[in-house]
C-alpha cells in the first residue's frame, strides 16, 4: 500500500464520516480507511457509491456482474473478492462468477443470457475502449429504460473509478 490508512476511531473529526460509512457498509473497509485521508472525498465517494449500489434501478445481479467484470478487466482482485458475496446474495450462480474471472471475450459464453452478454459487452467496451459505438449502446438499450441505462453506465463508470483507485494505491495487491 502506498499511503497509510486511517484507523477508524483514531481521529475525532472523522467520526461523523466514519459513522455514515458504517451505517451504509457495516464497517469502514480498507478502501474507506485510505479515502479518509481526504475527508471530503471519502464523504462524496460514499454518497456516490451508495447511490450506485443501493439506490439504482438496475437489478442487483446485473449490478454485481458489472462490478465483478470491471474488477477483472482492471486487475483489481480486492474489488472482485469483496463483491463475490454480494453477487451470490443477488442470485448470481457460482458458475457465472467463475466465468467472469476470464478476462477474454464473454460474447460466446453460454452461461450468460442475451441481456447479460449485452451488459458485459457494454462493460468491456467502456472499460477497455472508453468510446462506446452506437451498436453496442443500442444492444444494451434494447433491454433497459432510460433510467436503467443511466444507472448501468454510472455503475460501470463508478467501478472503473473504484478499481483504478484500488490499483493505484495497491489496496489488496
Amino acid at each position: 500500500m502506498r499511503i497509510s490508512p486511517i484507523t477508524p476511531g483514531s481521529r475525532p473529526e472523522l467520526a461523523a464520516i466514519e459513522a455514515g460509512i458504517t451505517a451504509e457498509r457495516g464497517r469502514v473497509s480498507l478502501l474507506y480507511q485510505v479515502l479518509l485521508n481526504s475527508p471530503p472525498l471519502a464523504q462524496g465517494w460514499e454518497q456516490l457509491l451508495t447511490a450506485v449500489r443501493n439506490r439504482s434501478n438496475l437489478p442487483a445481479d446485473l449490478r454485481e456482474m458489472v462490478i465483478l467484470r470491471v474488477a477483472v478487466l482492471n486487475r483489481a482482485p480486492y474489488e472482485f473478492e469483496a463483491h463475490v458475496p454480494h453477487a451470490l446474495k443477488a442470485g448470481m450462480s457460482q458458475d457465472k462468477i467463475e466465468a467472469l474471472r476470464d478476462s477474454g471475450d464473454m460474447q460466446l459464453n453460454t452461461a450468460f443470457s442475451g441481456q447479460e452478454r449485452h451488459v458485459i459487452r457494454l462493460t468491456d467496451t467502456m472499460t477497455r475502449d472508453i468510446d462506446v459505438p452506437d451498436d453496442v449502446f443500442a444492444e444494451a438499450k434494447a433491454h433497459f429504460s432510460d433510467q436503467q441505462m443511466v444507472d448501468l453506465v454510472a455503475t460501470i463508470a463508478s467501478y472503473n473509478m473504484v478499481s483504478r483507485f484500488l490499483s493505484a494505491f495497491r489496496i489488496g495487491h
